[in-house]
């Protein structure tokens, strides 16, 4: 979590600093410390905008995903508090999640491979190369380069150094459930219409495209339409284990649906 408040708050430059400012998948156009990504729906390189503070109305945002995907200004892109919609003084700046997908790791997976712990910790100096580069480095509007009145924000996230208390892992182990939501059940495209996508043991209902970033095996995004659909039961109890029920991102999925039920507005 990062806020903008007056001084310099530059962090030491991490050991590795170098190899991940030159680190660049061959798929991506750019290296990753930079704004530009690939977009999700297109894989075109695409220059996003940073601009700390942004002096906007935070209640004109829209969550409609058919508009705008919502991560073309990364400020905003994922922001926790917008300090305009609190009384003047509760706080000094808006604080933002970064979970963009400039800090990715993709070196490795962290599911049953030897060095779990290393690779962890290597996504994590990933992320705080992030950081200082956006302190030191990243393009300002006026011409300038970084942001050293960046901070991290240890008291929102309840850590001691402002980063998250757990990494994000996208996919997990999947339960072989006693239903299995499959892409025919969910695509647009290959559905042929929107209409919602229903279930006879229906006990919940969701709406998120089929979402997949780049993965450790050199794929790049996955990112098809989705239509509204129901969850259905059968994907939360497992066909073997009694007294046991899924949620979240182990639910019954294949890989490519799991791209739209793993999101929070469906677990």
């Amino acid at each position: 979590m990062i806020e903008h408040v007056e001084g310099d708050h530059t962090i030491e430059r991490p050991e590795d600093y170098d190899h991940w400012r030159s680190y660049e998948p061959e798929y991506w156009g750019n290296p990753m410390l930079s704004l530009t990504a690939p977009d999700p729906r297109t894989l075109a390189a695409v220059t996003r905008t940073f601009t700390p503070d942004i002096n906007d109305d935070p209640l004109n945002q829209t969550a409609d995903q058919r508009k705008a995907a919502g991560d073309k200004e990364l400020w905003t892109f994922r922001r926790i508090i917008a300090r305009d919609l609190f009384e003047s003084g509760a706080y000094e700046s808006d604080q933002v999640l970064v979970n963009w997908p400039m800090i990715d790791y993709l070196d490795s997976p962290v599911v049953d491979v030897p060095d779990v712990e290393h690779h962890l910790a290597q996504a994590k100096r990933f992320a705080l190369s992030m950081f200082y580069w956006l302190q030191t480095e990243a393009p300002r509007l006026d011409g300038g380069r970084g942001w050293p009145e960046l901070r991290l924000v240890p008291q929102a996230t309840g850590t001691d150094d402002g980063f998250a208390q757990a990494p994000y892992i996208r996919e997990s182990r999947r339960t072989k459930a006693l239903r299995t939501v499959i892409e025919q059940n969910l695509s647009v495209d290959v559905r042929g219409h929107a209409q919602p996508a229903t279930f006879d043991d229906s006990v919940g209902v969701g709406m998120y495209r089929i979402d997949l970033h780049p993965s450790t095996g050199g794929d790049n995004y996955i990112d098809v339409a989705n239509a509204p659909f129901e969850i259905p039961l059968g994907a939360l109890v497992p066909q073997r284990m009694r007294n046991l029920l899924a949620a979240g991102k182990n639910v019954g999925t294949t890989h490519i649906t799991n791209g739209g039920l793993r999101l929070h507005p469906v677990e």
